[in-house]
């Protein structure tokens, strides 16, 4: 079997396509097949060092196929069950892997593969963002940076579905038809408009309630800016480059602001929070009201070049690696 892994952290270029021996399942685990495996920008915290993992190491959490095998103790689950997973642990870039069965979620028809390898880790992100580290209400106003990318178009959409107005944020502005097909009420082009000013102007002076930001350093400040007082700027995730760094003080002058660092894992640490969050996804999607935009496919042994693109930013949507 083939599987992309790296031996020293860097660029794209020490992702590797190299063979594999898969072992039979062992306890809890079934042995997929795999047919579509997700991109999500994690992967490139991985493959950097940013969030450091063993080496030599695989890459990627997210993917979906058929079982193939079934380990002891393993139920619910038989072979020829098509499944999903989206909590890792990494070394999804694989056409075949082991995988425990209590992390994976049966697909309905309604779904395809590919739509499923590109829906679990991000849409589990976007339903704990929206549901449980702030609970959105119908009739507010939230900001959404990166609101053309893969987690982006999910969270507009399912936040609509909520009855959430979302302002979002592009960095160019081809992206902002496609913000706001998914979901958008209004969308702001930083590298043209100032995003706070807007975000004023938009709210009357009031700001909002809650700022997504997975931009990280290069949005902080336009986040703060952007919040009513004791708003909450939920920074989760790092395009730009992490936070190292932020003065209290800035809090306490804008309002008594919150702030929090959140991760997918934090969130579906118990099995039973994983089924709740993965089967709430998999309703969302199947029932239409989150349409998932499958932007880009790219061969697995192409997994360099992907990477390349998603850093550069030339993609909008989901990426998937067909294997």
């Amino acid at each position: 079997m083939k599987a992309i892994k790296f031996e020293q952290t860097g660029g794209p270029e020490v992702l590797k396509y190299v063979d594999v021996d898969v072992p039979p399942p062992g306890e809890g685990e079934v042995r997929l097949r795999q047919t579509a495996i997700g991109l999500n920008f994690i992967d490139t915290y991985h493959r950097s060092g940013l969030y450091p993992v063993p080496l030599p190491a695989g890459l990627g959490g997210e993917a979906a196929g058929v079982v193939e095998a079934v380990g002891v103790a393993v139920k619910g689950l038989k072979v020829g069950d098509r499944v999903a997973y989206g909590t890792g642990p990494v070394g999804a870039y694989a056409q075949v892997r082991n995988v425990q069965a209590n992390r994976v979620v049966k697909l309905p028809k309604a779904i395809s593969d590919e739509t499923a390898a590109g829906m679990m880790l991000k849409g589990m992100t976007v339903r704990y963002l929206l549901r449980a580290t702030y609970r959105v209400k119908r009739g507010q106003t939230i900001l959404l940076h990166a609101a053309a990318g893969g987690v982006g178009l999910i969270l507009s959409q399912w936040a609509k579905a909520l009855g959430v107005k979302v302002i979002g944020v592009v960095g160019r502005a081809e992206k902002i038809e496609t913000a706001k097909a998914h979901g958008c009420a209004h969308v702001i082009d930083s590298s043209q408009e100032d995003v706070a000013k807007r975000v004023r102007e938009i709210t009357g002076g009031a700001g909002v309630p809650v700022v997504y930001d997975g931009v990280g350093q290069a949005t902080l400040m336009s986040s703060l800016d952007s919040l009513s007082p004791r708003g909450l700027l939920v920074s989760f995730g790092n395009a730009s480059g992490p936070v190292k760094s932020l003065d209290l003080g800035l809090l306490a002058a804008r309002g008594s602001l919150y702030v929090t660092r959140p991760t997918l894992g934090s969130y579906v640490a118990a099995d039973a929070e994983f089924k709740e969050t993965a089967a709430e996804v998999v309703a969302m999607v199947a029932s239409g009201k989150v349409k998932i935009a499958i932007n880009q496919r790219y061969a697995l042994a192409q997994a360099a070049q992907a990477h390349r693109d998603l850093e550069a930013r030339k993609t909008t949507g989901t990426t998937i690696l067909i294997p």
